[in-house]
């Protein structure tokens, strides 16, 4: 998993994105799509046309870093093109790569009765 401090946005490229795009392609979009600061230190999180493929950047005070991940069955949760940009919080980015539906998620057991 990727050590996001605590602070950090990340945000959701609504949409399809052109799974080509390398380091400097995915910082563009961020700058220009998201209208986010691609080095501030934010994630952004960008799927591709068949919603089995996620591109993560993040610029981690050093360097740019680049974390993709393709599932073998199903696909990524993802907010609408209209929605333009999404942010999550790093437990819902934790669901969405793990394939979950970050948007709702149900709490599988509940308290009966207290004490």
């Amino acid at each position: 998993m990727i050590p996001v401090p605590s602070h950090t946005r990340v945000w959701l490229a609504a949409g399809v994105t052109d799974m080509r795009k390398g380091f400097a392609g995915l910082s563009a979009l961020a700058e220009t799509a998201l209208k986010q600061d691609p080095y501030g230190g934010h994630l952004f999180v960008f799927r591709g046309r068949r919603g089995d493929l996620i591109k993560v950047i993040w610029w981690d005070g050093q360097g740019a870093c680049l974390f993709s991940k393709r599932l073998e069955k199903g696909r990524f949760v993802w907010p609408s093109p209209a929605d333009g940009k999404v942010s999550v919080t790093p437990a819902q980015m934790a669901m969405l790569l793990e394939g979950i539906d970050w948007r709702a998620p149900r709490r599988t057991w509940r308290p009966l009765t207290a004490g």
